[in-house]
């Protein structure tokens, strides 16, 4: 099966005046890097939430893996939230005892090594860090997971430039080479060199899908100068 995403249908409404996403159909490949791109409003983050189960379709379906979201495909998808849920408190190595408890797919020596190189001691407390060094840390901690689906949200936002560069050569590197990864930003001049597709959203509804080698070869501009030209902004 080459199809690793099949979104058929799918509306997440929370009121009758607010839907957040509006009836969407969309299949995804697998193998690939895919930007999920819009404004703000646009339902990225409700969509992300309803491919990780942390959200129910009010009408739909999602299937990964040919399963619909449930227990199954949850141990298949490694999610980056934009936003922490790790205990500062815990050191880097309690938290590699957790991740190694709860994800049978998540491989120590692999967060090990890349702490190594990163010079990030294992036995420091989390909150001690850095921002930057902080969204290293949690980036690691998904990578070294061999899962199907990475869903990555803002991964790059609030640091500094070589943390940046740092956090693509870290994705483009350590993850799955059969699965696909989906990263939501509002950096896409950053982050456009490591993709393969693109999907746009605006308003709950789905713009466009397509690869990055078509907006470039059909429209002559970078993926990040044609978003401009469909958002105009």
């Amino acid at each position: 099966m080459n199809n690793l995403i099949e979104i058929t249908g799918l509306t997440k409404a929370y009121t009758s005046q607010n839907i957040a996403v509006n009836n969407i159909s969309i299949t995804l490949p697998r193998g690939k890097i895919i930007g999920l791109l819009g404004p703000n409003g646009s339902g990225k983050t409700t969509l992300i939430k309803m491919l990780n189960g942390l959200l129910t379709p009010t009408q739909g379906t999602i299937r990964i893996n040919g399963q619909p979201v449930g227990v199954e495909t949850k141990a298949k998808v490694a999610y980056l939230p934009d936003r922490t849920y790790l205990a500062g408190s815990k050191k880097i190595y309690e938290i590699l005892d957790y991740f190694c408890d709860f994800y049978a797919d998540f491989s120590r020596d692999k967060a090990m090594e890349m702490l190594h190189i990163l010079d990030i001691a294992p036995d420091v407390r989390l909150n001690t860090l850095s921002k930057g060094t902080k969204e290293k840390v949690q980036l690691i901690l998904v990578m070294s997971r061999n899962a199907d689906l990475y869903i990555l949200d803002e991964p790059i936002a609030g640091v500094d430039p070589a943390a940046r560069d740092y956090i693509l050569r870290t994705i483009v590197n350590n993850y799955n080479p059969g699965a696909t990864i989906l990263i939501s930003t509002h950096l896409i001049g950053d982050i456009e060199q490591v993709l393969d597709e693109v999907i746009f959203m605006r308003y709950g509804y789905l713009v466009l899908y397509t690869s990055v080698n078509n907006i470039r070869e059909q429209h002559g501009k970078s993926v990040d100068a044609y978003f401009r030209e469909v958002f105009a902004c």
